[in-house]
């Protein structure tokens, strides 16, 4: 069993994480129906605590007219969670909060954190890319640091009333487990390398439309040796297990890589261009035609 205060911070990463694939994007499949940014408040707030969470919104009251505004209960929280997490770190107080607003088209994702302490910007990226989430502005709040749960069931809340859309369960579960299994390699290798190798890996395996075990486990070690870093056999086989939830979803590579931008150019900056790269199975294919290619030079040499 993990430390609680481990529990509690990989916990805060999902609590951003599933209510905004929930959302997906705060887009509905009525183009005709206006779609309000919104903001979820964690019902224990007391004014005090709520008049906080607006000034690191930068909201003000009145302003709250222009958002779709909702409360999520402790026992919505443990209605909805209860089958992820153990009741003593779900806790007995809805506090955490999130706003959402959508964003220029083209300008993808956009993350700010305040008062969470675990879980990186470029990490709620990745995930949200996975979700098939494109251009928005995302933050999450408490009025002092927690763990972030009432921002978890105020996004799905806020999902049901703002488009009537199902959750995409597939999408959250694989976006949730994206955030845990990065927040447990960032011991090992470090918040930067693990956001950049998720997304190194998961680049090959939307490319390649890889499923196999075999051909993943390939991606995965190949996008560990371009960082320069070594997973242990758990490591690898939570990757894998993540990266066979992520082959099964509907996922436009193109897409993906708009709205993830941050984390390529964070690639590129370090020398890993994976838009030239084109994929793990892209180097491999170029690999093979540089191999008899050269075999058409030898022969050309030998005969000339």
């Amino acid at each position: 069993m993990k430390p609680l205060k481990k529990i509690l911070s990989t916990f805060l990463c999902l609590s951003l994480v599933t209510g905004v694939i929930a959302s997906g994007g705060i887009k509905t499949a009525n183009a005709a129906v206006e779609v309000k940014p919104y903001i979820a408040f964690g019902a224990s707030l007391k004014e005090s605590e709520k008049n906080t969470v607006l000034k690191l919104f930068d909201v003000t009251k009145e302003e709250l007219a222009d958002y779709e505004v909702i409360e999520v209960t402790n026992k919505e929280e443990h209605e909805y969670l209860d089958s992820y997490l153990a009741s003593r770190v779900i806790g007995t107080r809805a506090l955490s909060s999130v706003k959402i607003e959508e964003a220029d088209a083209g300008t993808g994702i956009k993350v700010t954190t305040k008062n969470i302490n675990f879980c990186t910007e470029p990490m709620y990226v990745n995930a949200l890319a996975t979700a098939g989430f494109e251009d928005a502005d995302v933050v999450v709040a408490g009025p002092f640091e927690l763990s972030g749960t009432a921002a978890l069931v105020g996004a799905i809340k806020a999902y049901s009333v703002m488009t009537g859309e199902p959750v995409n369960d597939q999408a959250a579960d694989a976006a949730m487990d994206e955030l845990v299994t990065t927040g447990e390699l960032v011991d090992s290798l470090g918040s930067d390398k693990a956001t950049q190798l998720i997304a190194i890996i998961k680049d090959a395996v939307i490319e390649g439309d890889l499923n196999s075990d075999e051909d993943i486990l390939k991606a995965i070690d190949d996008g560990a040796k371009k960082l320069g870093v070594t997973l242990t056999d758990e490591q690898r086989n939570e990757i894998l297990d993540l990266m066979k939830k992520i082959s099964g979803l509907d996922i436009d590579l193109d897409a993906l890589k708009k709205s993830a931008q941050s984390i390529y150019d964070s690639l590129s900056d370090i020398g890993i261009d994976l838009d030239d790269a084109g994929g793990f199975f892209s180097n491999i294919f170029s690999a093979i035609g540089d191999f008899f290619a050269g075999i058409g030079d030898f022969f050309s040499n030998l005969f000339s």
